[in-house]
């Protein structure tokens, strides 16, 4: 069986002026394409993780293009050799991968370097789309001597000899994928990651690592988006008064996407927040293996966003006891909401902040890495700011990590501000 495989995602320019709201390519052959596989594969959901993936190295052209070229690959080989959804690979899928990678079939593997899309030529009405799939790309490229490189860049000819991955190309196919399943994990569209379990992993050592993301709005652009947000809900309230309360609930207590969107066995009400005997509020929660949970709801929250929200809604100003109403719903009133729809409207709300501070001319250095920002930043951001006023413990148990380690190890260190101005005013002379 002949299998076609296609490039999916933009040159680097492309890539990162799209807009990342809209659930889908922004090139019609490439969604075309995902909506050709079965349904159960969910091509389109693993494309949309894979993309919001590779926008967090997108700051960097070449980084972004070795992101890219693993990740389409795991996607493709997915789809095509597996026909599995990307997000539910277990250990011998990693496994079987990776040796897929040490020397793909010949069908896989290009001559040259091709571009990845191509002029639509064929274009007769303006609906059509400018750029179509290049048939001739391949994922994998095998080096060709200059000499017969002219003659291979119109020719259709399969590479004569076999394609076989060097240790260092491996050792990027297996920490990219790694981390691509990290984050997946944090995003909480995958249970487990097949890589962390691959057997024999020393023989895939890694290359040194790319400067680390760091998945945390500074001061600064979390100023920008909270009043993006308060914008938003201001301008548009019977369309944006959700967004900004999807956005200070996720913040203000560390939540993940699926604990403000439900899930199959839980979906949030407001009678989830319930207070004390000593007046304290709580939220509670049905977290990851379907352990419950309540988390500590800080009185800033309480005053001013979930009060706003009740009576923008036309309730009581604070949750009834065993209060039945969804936690979120849809614009006409249905309950609840995807774990797709609460990305994109936060998505939105991250967009125009960068826009915003565009606009006002701030230093690309203080935007960099919003561009990057998605909805589990939210829950470390928060972290990172409140870890330096709670005890370890308390944090932690907000979290739910079950281990205080990862909580210490990921929010108790010196901010990277905090310690660039410590050092910033020192001298190197006259230190007495």
């Amino acid at each position: 069986m002949t299998i076609s495989t296609y490039p999916l995602f933009e040159s680097h320019d492309d890539f990162v002026d799209q807009d990342f709201t809209v659930c889908r390519s922004s090139i019609r052959s490439v969604n075309d394409y995902l909506e050709s596989f079965d349904e159960e594969l969910l091509a389109i959901d693993g494309y949309l993780a894979a993309r919001t993936y590779l926008r967090h190295y997108a700051e960097n052209p070449l980084t972004f293009s070795t992101y890219r070229c693993q990740v389409e690959r795991l996607l493709l080989w997915s789809l095509n050799i597996l026909k599995k959804p990307i997000t539910q690979l277990k250990r011998l899928d990693a496994e079987a991968f990776l040796e897929f990678c040490k020397s793909p079939p010949a069908s896989w593997v290009g001559p040259i370097i091709r571009n990845r899309f191509l002029d639509n030529k064929d274009s007769t009405t303006t609906l059509a789309h400018p750029v179509v799939m290049n048939s001739k790309w391949r994922p994998f490229t095998q080096k060709t001597p200059k000499q017969f490189r002219r003659d291979l860049f119109n020719s259709d000819d399969q590479v004569s000899q076999g394609y076989h991955s060097s240790k260092g190309s491996m050792g990027n196919v297996f920490k990219i994928c790694s981390g691509f399943y990290e984050y997946l994990i944090e995003e909480d569209l995958a249970g487990t990651n097949p890589f962390r379990k691959v057997s024999k992993k020393n023989q895939y050592n890694a290359t040194p690592d790319e400067e680390s993301v760091t998945r945390a709005l500074t001061p600064l652009q979390w100023d920008y988006v909270l009043e993006t947000a308060e914008a938003m809900a201001s301008a548009e309230p019977n369309k944006h008064e959700r967004t900004l309360f999807i956005l200070i609930t996720m913040f203000s207590m560390y939540l993940r996407i699926s604990d403000i969107a439900g899930r199959s066995n839980w979906k949030p009400t407001m009678g989830d927040f319930r207070r004390d005997q000593e007046g304290n509020w709580w939220f509670h929660v049905i977290g990851k293996g379907n352990k419950s949970a309540k988390i500590a709801v800080r009185d800033d929250y309480v005053t001013g966003y979930l009060t706003r929200y009740r009576r923008f809604l036309g309730l009581s100003s604070l949750p009834e006891y065993r209060e039945k109403t969804p936690l979120i719903t849809t614009l006409t009133g249905r309950s609840g909401l995807s774990d797709r729809q609460v990305r994109t409207l936060l998505q939105a709300v991250f967009d125009n902040a960068l826009n915003r501070m565009r606009t006002e001319d701030r230093e690309a250095y203080e935007m960099d890495s919003l561009r990057a920002a998605s909805s589990h930043w939210l829950r470390h951001t928060s972290a990172t700011f409140d870890a330096p006023f709670r005890n370890a413990k308390d944090l932690q148990s907000d979290l739910r990590h079950s281990n205080l380690a990862t909580t210490q190890n990921t929010y108790y260190h010196s901010h990277d501000q905090e310690r660039a101005h410590s050092i910033k005013r020192l001298g190197l002379r006259d230190r007495g």
